[in-house]
């Protein structure tokens, strides 16, 4: 291919590649998230309620050998038994796990309320930090209270599986039962009663000696049977 061919073919390989670049760039200017105060707040909700009921147990930001210890508290201290008890427990612990999430979540919320400026100042009014800290409390009102309406949906879900675990728990050990007791109810006889213990160990001895003596060897050993 010669010199000249190969320089009027090269401007149209080039012009679609800075045509994809120059659009990208305006795409990236489209893309900047919520701009407006109202945005803002639903963006704000929607990682709260994405950081308290995310299906993924441990967060991208919080640490899984922390989580793995958490959980391995709460099966040495319910002990579970079979599947379902040992699906109770972990649900119950990845519970609590999103409830220790509420506090953490609440002091990033009230930082950002401390750290925005307050707005809409005359210049009579003087730099008062109170006046900043409630405007910005103010303005993370929504987020605080689906914070406290996260967890007392999660404290619920707790008590809810805490239950339901001790009522298994105490089935599965009601239906084991004490071995003793269910000696107990075998030997229970027809009349419903418990047969009577034997007697004095002494006084049983001093009657078969005294029969021993009148009926000879072969009396003795039927004593000695029965006993």
């Amino acid at each position: 291919m010669s010199p000249d061919r190969r320089s009027r073919i090269q401007p149209t390989q080039t012009a679609p590649t800075s045509r994809r670049t120059t659009a990208n760039r305006e795409n990236a200017k489209l893309s900047t998230g919520p701009r407006t105060d109202a945005g803002k707040q639903r963006s704000s909700l929607n990682a709260l309620r994405h950081g308290l009921f995310s299906h993924a147990a441990v967060l991208p930001t919080e640490d899984p050998a922390a989580y793995q210890l958490h959980c391995r508290r709460f099966i040495d201290e319910l002990l579970p038994v079979g599947a379902l008890e040992e699906h109770l427990v972990q649900s119950l612990a990845d519970t609590a796990w999103r409830l220790n999430r509420i506090p953490a979540l609440e002091a990033k919320l009230l930082a950002a309320a401390l750290a925005k400026p307050a707005t809409n100042l005359t210049p009579a009014d003087p730099a008062d930090p109170d006046l900043a800290i409630a405007q910005g409390l103010a303005e993370q009102t929504r987020p605080l209270t689906a914070l406290s309406a996260g967890e007392q949906r999660l404290s619920r879900q707790f008590d809810r599986i805490l239950n339901q675990l001790r009522d298994l728990q105490t089935a599965r050990e009601q239906s084991e039962g004490d071995p003793d007791e269910t000696e107990e109810a075998e030997e229970t006889n027809d009349t419903g009663e418990t047969p009577a213990g034997p007697g004095p160990v002494g006084f049983v001895l001093q009657k078969n000696s005294a029969k021993a003596s009148q009926e000879g060897p072969t009396q003795t050993i039927t004593a000695r049977g029965v006993m």
